[in-house]
């Protein structure tokens, strides 16, 4: 099925506002605004929210606390349905939940974005469902359009619950890998619309399985990161000096640091292989990508962490994902 040109740029927009909406949420939780708004979808009951306290009644952290505490109260009998009744005991009883920030104007705009950028995001999905329910029915493209609208939805919802709870840290790994299945399945929707990423690579079937290789572990490595950098926040709180941090991090920091190396390992192999004989610009600007996700994670770990590199470390990883994701998509077929 042919698509219109206007669709196929309209398809590649909403991806890459998909990934702004991760570049934001990193700029969210580097900043500590992940409770700038401490109600949901609102943002302390407005659709603008306020730049001044003096907007706000005086009692507006007891306020919103009764709204979280019934938002949390509900969430809680949900996972106890599903049968995780030991972890909504858990959150329940966890007296950090239900600490009410003040308000703070920059952080209260900075998540306020952070919102706007998915609202954004979520409606051009919505449209994009019915470009395709409209114009292209026929196309099997719709169902996976019509799950990723759903998937957004949840996303959204879950971003209430990660609001609700006060970042609880496993409710933020949550949210960055549903985050990452809508890349996932939105790049599989370019591919399949653009006339550009239709053309198959013809990779032999061990560079191949070297390429999903370190595709899952890239997948896994944000998991990863992701419990680091939760750890690496209690240390903060707890007040232990970053000198500390590394042999308190445990097991999931030396996998993460060796599975790093691990990765550009493979991936220089790959890269080589490609040079050497098909010399596939995609695979040249994975390389590029990982060594420069690499540097910032190196520079990370043996500096005060600054927030731009927390941030790049991140939307890089999420990039070489997308990357990675891609080329298994074009090569899929061409496997000998």
């Amino acid at each position: 099925m042919l698509f219109s040109k206007l669709f196929i740029r309209f398809n590649w927009v909403s991806l890459i506002l998909i990934y702004l909406v991760v570049v934001a949420g990193s700029f969210v939780r580097v900043t500590g605004s992940g409770m700038g708004c401490p109600d949901w979808p609102k943002c302390f009951g407005k659709w603008i929210p306020p730049t001044k306290i003096t907007s706000l009644p005086s009692n507006y952290r007891e306020v919103y606390l009764v709204q979280r505490q019934k938002k949390v109260e509900k969430f809680c009998s949900f996972l106890s349905v599903l049968g995780f009744e030991s972890t909504a005991t858990k959150i329940k009883n966890d007296p950090s939940v239900y600490l009410e920030e003040s308000f703070n104007a920059n952080k209260t705009w900075v998540e306020y974005l952070n919102r706007l950028l998915g609202f954004l995001a979520g409606n051009m999905l919505l449209l994009g469902f019915f470009w395709f329910l409209f114009y292209y029915r026929k196309s099997k493209l719709i169902y996976f359009s019509a799950l990723n609208l759903i998937l957004i939805a949840i996303e959204a919802w879950f971003g209430s619950i990660v609001v609700a709870t006060n970042l609880v840290p496993w409710t933020i790994t949550v949210h960055l890998l549903l985050a990452l299945v809508i890349i996932a399945i939105q790049i599989y929707i370019v591919r399949k619309v653009s006339p550009s990423q239709q053309k198959t690579f013809q990779m032999n079937k061990l560079l191949w399985t070297l390429v999903l290789t370190v595709f899952l572990i890239t997948f896994y490595q944000m998991f990863l990161g992701t419990q680091v950098r939760e750890s690496i926040d209690v240390l903060t709180k707890q007040g232990f000096d970053k000198n500390t941090w590394t042999d308190k991090l445990g097991l999931p920091f030396y996998i993460h640091r060796s599975f790093s190396w691990f990765v550009l390992i493979l991936l220089t192999f790959i890269a080589w292989k490609n040079e050497k004989n098909q010399k596939f610009r995609i695979i040249r600007n994975m390389y590029i990508i990982l060594t420069i996700e690499l540097i910032s994670g190196v520079l990370l770990a043996y500096i005060d962490m600054p927030g731009v590199l927390r941030i790049s470390h991140l939307v890089f990883a999420s990039i070489l994902f997308g990357m990675l994701w891609m080329t298994l998509l074009r090569a899929e077929k061409q496997i000998s």
